[in-house]
């Protein structure tokens, strides 16, 4: 008999391959193995799931502000120009005469009803409709050449928000804060603050969880709904209520003691002691009444006449509190689904786009201009990114028989500002008309790989394993667009 195989050598081998597989499992925890493509999942303490987690690389921004405009905002006619399109006015799109898009057959070549005029240093050419954003725009990195997958507003804010058109796959929130945690341990680690109108199309499925831990869903509450079922009962005094904890906490460690290795449990008891101190935290920072006057009138949170920007403006300034105090993802919803009632509620300008963005300009502009301003003048975007985007953009024609533009996934703008991305700077381009993106195309997959960049984090290896797949938020696409990093 070969003595390799006999009984001594056989064993031999055993052990030493089993120490071998036991070695590369620890290494593979500790990230100490050179294969840099494997998969890199954060290690989560059950008992503490949203403590702060190293990231992947140095982080040029720590938190992330995105302000979504639900609805498909024109990039025609905010801060995509044009002169072609002025020029052409009234005429046919060449080569496109008979096009039929998402509501039918496409009318003439349509002008902005907004003048745009240069800005700042840079001249960046921005409309009316929101002139104070465009005061800011030397500030701002421009991408104009986005294109999505799907021209349905549902889908399109799923896609822009988890990454897939369908329905139940983790928000960019959720992957953020499961890989990096927070670094506040007395408020959600991810914040959606909803339209004072309600809920965008896609609804809960903007700020899900997927198939990650139900932990990471994004918390919604606004400035004029506050999270529900934290108030102390009546008749319960505060003395009463903190000592009731304290009690309760005692009994849930000598529980969590009993049952060492029980990871379930331990969430279970972090995620009550987390709305224990939500009771106070919450509260406290939903409560604008402490703003100074001059805050309130700068955002616009004080004006009688427009109540809805008003109510916005008030969004805005709970936004900002809460990037101060650390929550690593806030999702800032402006426009909101709505069936019936008093027109349309978002920016779905199908009908006429003139009338209903009218409306919707100034509730965005000065709030979120003031916002932005705030935010720059506290020190917050050196360590904080802003992302403003929509779920896709609209025609440069008009739709026969109305005057609005219908939707268009081939080319439409979203910005970024503050931490890590150059500014004054545009990248890509669209088309003469602003129709279809013709100058370094960028999918939502590269927009989405650039801002877990820019949080430190590998789009590729940050993976979950799923249903037999290794799961991320780029799917199997995308790449940074290096070319909009500041450094």
């Amino acid at each position: 008999m070969n003595s390799f195989l006999n009984r001594r050598n056989f064993l031999s081998h055993s052990a030493t391959g089993l120490g071998s597989i036991a070695l590369a499992s620890l290494l593979e925890e500790q990230r100490l193995l050179a294969d840099e493509t494997a998969p890199i999942r954060p290690q989560i303490n059950p008992g503490q799931p949203f403590a702060a987690r190293d990231s992947h690389h140095a982080a040029a921004a720590k938190n992330v502000l995105v302000i979504f405009c639900s609805g498909a905002c024109s990039q025609i006619d905010t801060f995509d120009y044009k002169p072609e399109l002025i020029k052409q006015h009234g005429k046919p799109m060449p080569g496109a005469e008979e096009l039929v898009t998402f509501q039918g057959q496409q009318g003439m070549l349509t002008k902005s009803p907004w003048q745009f005029k240069p800005h700042g240093e840079s001249g960046k050419m921005v409309s009316d409709l929101v002139p104070q954003l465009g005061d800011l725009a030397d500030d701002m990195c421009f991408l104009h050449s986005l294109t999505g997958k799907t021209n349905t507003h549902g889908p399109g804010e799923n896609f822009m928000s988890t990454g897939y058109t369908l329905d139940g796959f983790p928000s960019m929130g959720a992957w953020t804060t499961w890989a990096l945690g927070t670094e506040n341990e007395t408020l959600p680690a991810y914040v959606a603050v909803s339209d004072p109108r309600g809920t965008p199309q896609a609804s809960v499925n903007n700020w899900g969880p997927g198939f990650l831990p139900a932990a990471f869903q994004g918390t919604e509450f606004n400035a004029s709904k506050p999270l529900g079922n934290l108030d102390i009962p009546a008749g319960v005094s505060s003395k009463t209520d903190k000592a009731t904890r304290n009690f309760l906490n005692r009994l849930n460690q000598r529980h969590l003691e009993q049952f060492p290795g029980d990871t379930d449990l331990a969430a279970r008891i972090s995620s009550y002691e987390l709305a224990a101190k939500m009771q106070l935290s919450v509260p406290e920072v939903t409560d604008l009444s402490r703003e100074p006057k001059s805050i309130l009138r700068e955002y616009g949170a004080d004006d009688s006449e427009n109540k809805l920007k008003a109510q916005f403006a008030r969004n805005c300034i709970l936004a900002r509190r809460l990037i101060e105090k650390g929550v690593r993802f806030v999702q800032l919803f402006n426009g909101a689904y709505q069936t019936g009632g008093e027109g349309v509620s978002n920016w779905d300008g199908h009908k006429s786009i003139e009338e209903q963005y009218s409306k919707h300009g100034p509730v965005l502009d000065q709030p979120c201009a003031a916002m932005l301003k705030d935010m720059k003048r506290r020190g917050l975007l050196k360590n904080t990114l802003v992302v403003w985007m929509t779920e896709f953009g609209r025609m440069p024609t008009f739709q026969k028989g109305a005057s609005g533009r219908d939707h268009n996934p081939s080319g439409f703008t979203a910005w970024m500002m503050g931490a890590g991305v150059k500014a004054p700077f545009t990248y890509g381009a669209t088309d003469e008309f602003g129709y279809k993106a013709v100058e370094n195309v960028a999918t939502v997959y590269d927009f989405h790989a650039t801002i877990l960049h820019l949080l430190g984090l590998n789009h590729k290896r940050l993976t979950y394993y799923h249903n037999g797949f290794e799961r991320r938020l780029t799917d199997v696409h995308g790449h940074v667009i290096n070319e909009v990093l500041a450094s």
